[in-house]
């Protein structure tokens, strides 16, 4: 079975997760997307970094605003009784657990809910930024990832190999093979999100995964 990477399956499932009402913020690249799929009548309130509460969809091409930005630089747009604020309050809000979900993507995720996002030995980077106090301060983690890196190579893994961005606060891993919930130290697959079964996910996946009920066909 030949494996096709899909981005869409990722934001999809994320955006199914949540309820009207929940405050989220989603991290640059592929979690971003998770707006663009939430169900008909879901109103979630978007937080950004950078001191922004109620973030819409993004901008029309020709219609961004260079002052309307997210915390990853991209142009955004603000829902009616979005509000503003400086650096302080913003992190205060996250580190006072008022934020219910964050999405956050992902270098490596491992079984025992390490995550790794910021840095590549031998790269230039500005540092973790804001994800240090998103993956403490929010009440859900939820990693978004493609399964596998261009190599081949599983991004889940047993054990992270890259400088950690935070140990033990992965709830979720998201990929485009599946949901899978960190459970004592282990992986659970609850559902497979493809068209690929369990055991063709275990054989390639280095690391340990049990299989909830359901999670595939019967």
């Amino acid at each position: 079975m030949d494996y096709v990477p899909d981005k869409d399956v990722i934001a999809r499932r994320i955006a199914r997760i949540f309820r009207s009402g929940d405050v989220v913020n989603l991290g640059i690249g592929l979690p971003t997307q998770v707006v663009n799929h939430l169900p008909p009548g879901v109103a979630i309130i978007l937080q950004s970094e950078n001191g922004l509460m109620g973030l819409g969809p993004a901008p029309a091409p020709g219609q961004e605003d260079r002052d309307m930005v997210n915390a990853g630089g991209a142009p955004i747009t603000v829902q009616p009784g979005g509000c503003f604020f400086d650096s302080a309050t913003s992190f205060g809000i996250i580190r006072g657990g008022h934020v219910d979900y964050t999405v956050l993507g992902v270098l490596e995720v491992d079984q025992e809910g390490n995550l790794a996002n910021y840095k590549v030995p031998g790269k230039m980077v500005p540092g973790m930024g804001g994800a240090m106090d998103l993956t403490i301060g929010a009440r859900k983690v939820i990693a978004a990832t493609l399964h596998f890196e261009p190599t081949g190579a599983s991004r889940l893994r047993r054990r992270c190999a890259l400088p950690l961005t935070a140990a033990r606060e992965v709830d979720l891993v998201v990929t485009d093979l599946g949901l899978f919930e960190v459970k004592e130290g282990r992986f659970l697959l609850r559902e497979c999100l493809g068209p690929y079964p369990p055991d063709w996910i275990r054989e390639r996946t280095d690391a340990d995964i049990d299989v909830a009920d359901g999670a595939w066909p019967a």
